[in-house]
């Protein structure tokens, strides 16, 4: 080996030694004076990158001559390729530049590092090109904790924050991806850069915002890249500025989701519907670019015409059905059947189906047209009137209850009203349950058919004769003393059953002698009670009674009281009847025996 301490203490010049060598040596004397330019040229001192030249590869190792008393050993590993994960391997005789770890190890030989010199040569290489704010670009290599790693020439930091201005679902994506970022933070201690996309993306959309909200009008066609989709539409990229395409923007016709219509990435053209400059907010459509197929919507589905459409949506109010792309109808529940009950309308209607339906109504202002289906069958209501005259009986079921009646189905769609006032002659009916329930078949006459008003009155009481216009009157005529049941108790009487649905009143009045506050405090719910009529109004439909007047005291005869009062009479017979009180008004006290002689006279 080359003594190379020798040659410098003797201050031998580099010319001197080239002309000396290529004298004795030839063309091997290159290398040579290489090698000794090389040591002679440099300060070996730890952490010092130096120049070396590759001797050998061995196995996995390659050894490294920098010029010094001993060769150095660098694992084969340190030229693995980062980006391509293969090791290409030098070339003997190959200059390259390492870093002096040690000038000895503990076998006496110098430590070398090829990676860790050109890490440092390309931080020192980047610390002097840039500075913090600078753009850089770089390969993004791979994912770590917390963001990636770029390659700028040296690998830099990219926070997961900082990769977007809306982070992604996974930031693995951007592996392999050449991107551009700003420097954030250069911290020379620990060779440590952090760099940001997204305050790179913010800073130029701001400019090109800028320069966006000063051209940007109403009516302009623009192009963008949709940068987000949501439940309610898509954002789109206009350039500095999101843009909002809502979902009722985007087509003519029915979109049941953005996605169906818009991708993310997807380059659109897009229509400036409005833009609010104070707000920075820009509503822009697809559909506007084309004619709205509204126009002259009158002309193509004039009222009262009928079209074939597809139901393409189920509410529970109703059905939308479609007459073409961009048109669309509702069918209301109410329009769907002449006679059926529909509770939801998919029980005739269901998605997909072909349907005809008839134009009732177009807002061409709100685009909103009215369909029905009912209109295109014939309503079983024209011809009621003439299959139920005044005076059919019909039997039907008792489909509904209401406080004032019964609902009867007469046929399917086809109900009547049976009212509570139409269904006993007596009985004073207070509620349809009590003498129907739902789901009863029962027998009615028609009393009234109201085609326009599609109603149709029925009767109960109606298929038997008034009892009230000679029946009742016949057997209850005043003076009439007859035994009841206690019904009911109010605040001015008593009502009293006489015989299965038919009440008769006794007034307060005329329960006792005395005065009656309380009619409880005489009679209760239920008891028997002995009642006599006083009158009967077959108009009104009403019998008084009382109770102070069966005969139970002697008196005056009541109002047509005197057949009463002639059986009191006859009962008497020939016997002398002495009265207490002071006239002929009090009651009998005692009856003398017939044998009893008349007293004397003083």
């Amino acid at each position: 080996m080359v003594n190379r301490n020798l040659i410098q203490a003797y201050q031998v010049s580099d010319d001197e030694l080239e002309q000396e060598f290529q004298a004795q040596m030839g063309d091997a004397s290159d290398i040579v004076i290489q090698d000794l330019i090389l040591g002679g040229s440099q300060e070996f001192e730890p952490n010092r990158v130096v120049t070396g030249r590759v001797r050998e590869v061995r196995d996995n190792d390659v050894v490294v001559d920098v010029g010094y008393k001993s060769e150095g050993l660098i694992s084969l590993e340190e030229w693995r390729d980062e980006g391509t994960e293969q090791i290409v391997p030098p070339q003997v005789g190959e200059e390259v530049r390492v870093l002096l770890e040690a000038v000895e190890d503990d076998d006496g030989l110098i430590v070398l590092s090829y990676r860790k010199a050109k890490r440092q040569e390309e931080w020192e290489k980047i610390i002097k090109k840039h500075k913090e704010g600078d753009v850089v670009t770089g390969q993004v290599t791979r994912k770590i904790k917390g963001g990636l790693l770029v390659n700028i020439g040296v690998n830099v930091f990219l926070p997961a924050s900082q990769v977007d201005i809306r982070r992604p679902s996974d930031i693995g994506d951007y592996i392999g991806r050449e991107v551009r970022c700003k420097i954030l933070k250069i911290d020379e201690a620990r060779r440590n850069i952090v760099v940001s996309r997204r305050k790179l993306i913010e800073d130029e959309r701001e400019e090109k915002k800028k320069k966006l909200l000063a051209e940007i009008a109403p009516g302009q066609i623009r192009k963008g890249v949709v940068k987000n989709i949501a439940e309610f539409g898509a954002f789109v990229d206009l350039g500095g500025i999101d843009g909002l395409l809502h979902i009722t923007d985007m087509s003519w016709g029915r979109v049941q989701h953005p996605s169906d219509v818009v991708s993310i990435d997807q380059e659109l053209e897009v229509y400036i519907i409005n833009v609010d400059k104070e707000k920075e907010r820009i509503a822009i459509g697809l559909k506007q670019k084309s004619a709205s197929p509204w126009e002259g919507v009158e002309q193509k589905y004039p009222i009262g015409s009928r079209h074939m459409g597809e139901v393409v949506n189920v509410m529970t109010y109703g059905a939308f059905v479609k007459l073409e792309p961009g048109i669309e109808g509702l069918v209301h529940i109410s329009e769907m059947s002449w006679t059926k009950r529909i509770n939801h309308p998919n029980e005739l209607v269901s998605i997909g189906d072909r349907i005809e339906v008839q134009v009732l109504n177009i807002n061409k202002d709100k685009q909103e047209i009215s369909l029905g289906i009912k209109q295109c069958q014939p309503n079983p209501w024209d011809k009621v009137a003439e299959r139920y005259p005044q005076g059919t009986i019909v039997t039907g079921t008792v489909r509904n209850l209401t406080n004032y009646g019964a609902f009867v189905e007469i046929e399917e769609g086809i109900d009547g009203l049976l009212h509570v006032s139409d269904m006993s002659w007596v009985r004073k009916v207070a509620h349809p349950s009590e003498v129907v329930q739902k789901g009863d078949k029962v027998k009615c006459v028609v009393l009234n058919v109201d085609q326009e008003r599609k109603r149709v009155a029925l009767g109960l009481k109606q298929l038997a004769t008034d009892p009230w216009e000679t029946d009742i009157p016949g057997r209850y005529h005043p003076g009439l003393v007859v035994t009841g049941k206690v019904t009911k108790l109010t605040n001015f009487g008593v009502f009293v059953e006489l015989e299965p649905g038919l009440e008769g009143l006794l007034h307060i009045s005329e329960l006792a002698d005395h005065k009656v506050e309380n009619p409880e405090d005489v009679v209760k719910v239920g008891d028997p009670i002995e009642v006599k009529v006083l009158r009967v109004d077959p108009g009104e439909r009403k019998i008084g009674l009382s109770r102070k007047r069966t005969g139970h005291e002697a008196g005056e005869p009541e109002e047509g009281g005197s057949e009463a009062a002639a059986s009191v009479s006859q009962a008497s017979g020939s016997k002398r009847e002495l009265k207490g009180g002071m006239g002929g008004g009090g009651g009998q006290l005692f009856s003398m025996p017939e044998a009893a002689a008349e007293p004397k006279s003083d």
